[in-house]
């Protein structure tokens, strides 16, 4: 017979009923058939001749069928593959001198076309050239102890090659274990993830970057670093987060004592323009209105240069004092003068109180720049972990400015409270040597404290100027004015005006 089908193979789903399978191609015995059985997750089982199935049809030209046994149908997951087996021997043999056995001949063919349809249908399946590709050698020779655990592959001139290893991960990292080039484990110490180059049984301890056998290890992740990376990272966005945070409450402070300063500026200059308005100074005549052009108080006082005597201003005119001792007068002056001081000390202050809220304004305005570069600090920590550095200096350097602001702002609130308070005392002592208009004699001086010496207060009962010589009220006299210009008195009322 001829053989003009080139099938050698039939695949067929089964279904979990269907028994019986066909085969197209002439095998001449049972056992020239290979039943194999594919399942779903692809593992292939060879299935055993009788035992799982038996034939019918061996030596037709059209082929048989094959029917498997009770408990071994496949499956509606399962591939029936029927491939021709033909044992590749040569069973022939030929007589000298008998008849030529044409039958047997023809077999014999038959049987090396079939062996030659079964090699080609593998050949069929190999990895192999295309017709047009060239290739220097197909061979290698590494052994298997070479080849364990490595890949095939090519190198650099597209030749084969069997080097490049493969990699199993072991899990973390144990002493006493043997581990083999490409294992990758963990080191639990740093996090770091290696790469085993030389195969060995582990010793020593961790890290492995220390380890005895550091050599033989690589790195592959530098878990480490990027965990101290982005601690930086984190420490770099709080610090900005603190600076910004002390940054702000340094430009509340900066502006709660500017107020201060602005408030304990107008409280020392409303303190010198009512002693302004009190004490006019020296003039040559009575005059109609105050220093500042407004309506005379009632106890204004003035120093009159052409008559040399102290006048004041009874509500309506101006009286000078009737007669009193020279010693009093004397007395009178001397307390005059140290009012005077205490006014130009208030206007000192005044001027140092201004100057402390200018400078509380500008430490203000640092310290609120201060806050804006210490956020933008944050904000570029935040960004990036790979600008963890930058981040971490520019947080340092915000860090750093806003600290100085703060002390700038906590020295000029200082000073503006020192300020305030060489203000409030300069009044104060004004208000307890000059106690305005009162109608009888006070006991206490305005702020309900003994009577200093020298005090000094305008009877609006009486219209009289009277002085604390320390026991009594006394009537500043006109007989004896001199000695108020002699103890610079009209010196004083100038200065402090």
């Amino acid at each position: 017979m001829t053989i003009s089908s080139t099938t050698v193979k039939n695949s067929y789903s089964g279904n979990g009923t269907l028994d019986t399978f066909n085969y197209t191609f002439k095998v001449f015995a049972d056992a020239d058939l290979q039943v194999i059985i594919r399942d779903a997750s692809a593992t292939e089982t060879v299935k055993t001749l009788t035992t799982h199935y038996t034939v019918t049809g061996a030596g037709s030209a059209s082929g048989g069928t094959i029917v498997f046994t009770s408990g071994n149908i496949p499956t509606a997951t399962e591939t029936v593959v029927i491939r021709r087996a033909s044992p590749q021997t040569q069973a022939i043999d030929y007589i000298a001198n008998d008849p030529f056995p044409a039958e047997s001949h023809e077999e014999g063919l038959d049987r090396s076309m079939m062996a030659i349809q079964q090699l080609q249908e593998e050949i069929d399946r190999s990895i192999k050239l295309s017709r047009t590709n060239t290739m220097t050698s197909t061979e290698f020779a590494v052994g298997a102890t070479e080849r364990a655990g490595k890949i095939f592959g090519f190198d650099d001139n597209g030749e084969l090659v069997v080097s490049q290893e493969l990699g199993t991960f072991q899990g973390d990292w144990s002493a006493s274990t043997t581990y083999n080039a490409r294992d990758i484990v963990k080191d639990t110490s740093t996090n770091n993830i290696f790469l085993c180059n030389t195969g060995h049984t582990s010793s020593g301890v961790e890290p492995l970057t220390t380890n005895t056998d550091s050599a033989k290890w690589d790195l592959l992740v530098d878990a480490a670093s990027a965990t101290t990376s982005a601690t930086n990272a984190a420490a770099s966005a709080t610090a900005a987060a603190t600076s910004e945070t002390n940054a702000a409450t340094s430009a509340t402070t900066a502006t709660t004592k500017a107020s201060e300063a602005s408030t304990s500026a107008t409280n020392a200059a409303n303190s010198f323009d009512s002693f302004d308005d009190r004490f006019l100074g020296t003039k040559s005549s009575d005059p109609t209105l105050d220093n500042d052009g407004d309506a005379l108080v009632e106890g204004a006082m003035y120093y009159n240069s052409t008559d040399n005597d102290i006048r004041f201003y009874n509500g309506s005119s101006w009286d000078a004092p009737t007669t009193q001792a020279a010693t009093s007068a004397t007395n009178s002056a001397t307390s005059a003068t140290a009012s005077a001081t205490s006014a130009t000390n208030s206007a000192n202050s005044a001027t140092a109180s201004a100057s402390s809220a200018s400078a509380a304004s500008t430490s203000e305005s640092n310290a609120s720049t201060s806050a804006s570069n210490a956020s933008s600090s944050a904000s570029a920590a935040s960004t990036s972990a790979s600008n963890a550095s930058t981040s971490e200096t520019n947080a340092g350097t915000s860090a750093t400015t806003a600290t100085t602001q703060a002390t700038n702002a906590a020295t000029s609130a200082t000073a503006a409270q020192t300020a305030q308070t060489a203000a409030e005392l300069a009044y104060d002592n004004f208000d307890d040597r000059y106690l305005g208009p009162k109608s009888s004699d006070p006991a206490t001086d305005n702020d309900g404290d003994a009577l200093i010496d020298g005090a000094l207060y305008f009877n609006t009962t009486g219209n009289v100027l009277k002085y604390w010589d320390g026991s009594a009220w006394n009537n500043v006299e006109a007989t004896d004015t001199s000695n108020f210009a002699t103890n610079g008195f009209s010196i004083a009322m100038a200065i402090a005006l």
